[in-house]
C-alpha cells in the first residue's frame, strides 16, 4: 500500500500522530498532514506491507514493513538514495464519527538510522571511530583540555 496524501481525509480534526522512536509528536490534522507531506518528499516511494492485523473494540493494530528509497531531506539528514526496510507496529484509534483520531507508531529507530548510512554498530570500525569522536568522556576532555596521554 502505498500512502496519498488524499488518505489524510481520514485523520479527525483532532487527529494525532506519535512517532515514538522519535519523540516527535503532531497534534490535529495540520499537523499530521505536514508531517505526511514531509516525509514522502523524502521517500516518494514509500510502500507499507501489511503482514498482520489486529483488532479489538479500541484499536486497530497493524504489524507492516516499510519499505521506500530515501530521496529527500528528512529530520536535518540530507538524502541518501539508500533504500530502506524496516518492520514497524502501528496502533490506531478512531473518534466519535469514525475517523482516525490517533495513530502511533513503534519501530527500530537504530535499524532505520543504519540503514541510511548514519549509525554504525559499536564494534564495527566504523562504529569504533565514531565511538572516539563523540563519546562523551572524549568530549568532555576535549572540552577541558584534558588528555588521558602525559
Amino acid at each position: 500500500m502505498g500512502i496519498d496524501l488524499r488518505r489524510i481525509a481520514t485523520f479527525g480534526e483532532s487527529a494525532r500522530y506519535d512517532d515514538e522512536p522519535w519523540g516527535a509528536h503532531y497534534k490535529g490534522r495540520q499537523e499530521v498532514r505536514a508531517f505526511y507531506a514531509q516525509l514522502l518528499q523524502a521517500m516518494p516511494d514509500l510502500h507499507i506491507d501489511i503482514q498482520q492485523r489486529h483488532a479489538s473494540e479500541d484499536a486497530v493494530i497493524l504489524e507492516v514493513i516499510i519499505r521506500g528509497r530515501h530521496l529527500g531531506g528528512w529530520r536535518g539528514l540530507p538524502a541518501t538514495r539508500r533504500q530502506i526496510e524496516f518492520p514497524l507496529c502501528g496502533i490506531y484509534t478512531c473518534d466519535q464519527v469514525n475517523l482516525l483520531a490517533r495513530e502511533k507508531i513503534y519501530y527500530d529507530r537504530g535499524t532505520l538510522l543504519r540503514q541510511l548510512g548514519v549509525f554504525h554498530e559499536p564494534e564495527s570500525w566504523r562504529g569504533r571511530m565514531s565511538t572516539v569522536v563523540t563519546h562523551p568522556i572524549t568530549i568532555g576532555l576535549i572540552g577541558t583540555g584534558s588528555s588521558h596521554a602525559q
